[in-house]
């Protein structure tokens, strides 16, 4: 059997295979009134963000990373006639923009396309400007939304550079993620295609602990691999309670030696949408953490207790429920902003705990939050810092960016 390519067993291992998408035309069909669904807070400018996703890419693969793009896999897949149709069929089933006529002649259009065009379609949408050469009977959507420039039969997804949330590696399996809102779903159908599909995941056998088809929640972004032990799930905006429960009971009968799933309940905003949004791991024992949500946070360790039963230790305290789990003598929880609760706020609307770990005690995060980065160094953290003012744009840090694929135990 060949490499699996895949083997997660913390969130600061070396990082030494990832997966990330380089933003694309997709992000230019963002338009004003188009904001709130597609869950942006502003229009991205998307020369200046591919300028600062390339020199992110670019750093990694300095540090020793080997750097895969989730579109070129997808090309990859589409080569495959059953793997094409099959997507394009799963696609049309779950599009809200069309119907019985509209789908027939939309998958018409998408099969008539080579496997790089119709990767780009699949992420970037299709316009219904763009089918308007098929020879065709016309429908009431053309009549009522036609003459509106950025009217789609196939929605854009500009959120897929945030590669976190669609799916995620643990141990040598994945986590297909059931994504919460309709304009994110796709992007988990396209990552178990890539998964089930792709040869470079061809040895992990479709190793799956969780499946986007669930009914519950639960998003790539929620859940933290602290060690070989120990996963960490937040229950927030984005990922289920029942979802956590799943996950925990699939994880612990799948036997990867995973012995305990800490449940962490954050607040359930916009502002916190996963837990790696207010928290992730830097170091082996250090953490940083937004303060403002640590009075309000809520921790539970669950353990197997049988094949479908789960054991539940409620626990007085984030530091004491990672103390508990870690089996550390002592957590060292820095706090976002040096603890002044206003640049704490300030920064981490900009993503200053979103950070990314490529190795123990050095991590990857935006230059812009200076002083969380300053205080993440006087606790020996070293700090890459990268340029974001376009990247923030979509609400992300470098964690939200990537897909770790491999890191080296340690």
């Amino acid at each position: 059997m060949g490499k699996k390519n895949l083997n997660i067993e913390s969130e600061i291992g070396k990082l030494k295979k990832v997966l990330i998408h380089r933003p694309g035309k997709e992000l230019e069909r963002i338009v004003p009134d188009s904001l709130k669904e597609l869950l942006f807070e502003d229009i991205p400018w998307l020369k200046r963000m591919q300028e600062e996703h390339d020199a992110f890419a670019e750093i990694l693969k300095k540090r020793g990373a080997e750097v895969y793009y989730v579109e070129d896999l997808l090309k990859d897949i589409l080569k495959n006639t059953s793997a094409r149709e099959n997507l394009i069929n799963e696609v049309l089933d779950q599009n809200p923009s069309s119907g019985n006529y509209i789908d027939g002649f939309l998958s018409e259009y998408l099969m008539s396309l080579n496997s790089d065009a119709l990767g780009e379609a699949l992420i970037a949408g299709v316009l219904q400007k763009e089918l308007d050469h098929l020879d065709r009977h016309r429908v009431l959507t053309d009549y009522l939304k036609g003459p509106e420039p950025y009217a789609f039969y196939l929605n854009p997804l500009p959120n897929l550079y945030f590669m976190r949330d669609p799916a995620v590696a643990i141990h040598d399996g994945m986590c297909i993620s059931s994504m919460a809102t309709r304009t994110r779903k796709r992007e988990s159908h396209y990552m178990e295609a890539i998964y089930e599909h792709h040869p470079m995941f061809a040895a992990c056998e479709n190793k799956t602990f969780y499946k986007d088809s669930n009914f519950f929640s639960v998003e790539g972004g929620d859940v933290l691999i602290l060690s070989p032990k120990v996963v960490a799930v937040g229950c927030s905006e984005r990922t289920a309670v029942h979802g956590i429960e799943v996950l925990a009971n699939n994880l612990f009968n799948a036997d990867l030696g995973i012995e305990k799933v800490l449940a962490v309940k954050i607040p359930n905003n916009r502002a916190f949408m996963h837990l790696d949004t207010v928290f992730t791991m830097v170091d082996y024992d250090k953490f940083i953490v937004y303060p403002g949500i640590l009075e309000q946070v809520e921790a539970v360790v669950m353990t197997t207790g049988g094949k479908d039963y789960l054991n539940y230790e409620w626990t007085d305290s984030l530091k004491g429920a990672l103390k508990s789990v870690l089996g550390l003598p002592a957590i060292n929880l820095i706090e976002s902003g040096g603890g002044n609760p206003v640049t704490a706020a300030r920064e981490q609307w900009n993503d200053s705990t979103n950070t990314l770990a490529i190795a123990p005690g050095v991590i990857v995060a935006y230059e812009r939050n200076e002083r969380s980065n300053e205080v993440l160094c006087d606790n020996g953290i070293e700090v890459i810092g990268i340029e974001a003012s376009e990247l923030v744009r979509g609400r992300g840090g470098p964690r939200c960016m990537t897909m770790p694929l491999y890191r080296e135990a340690f």
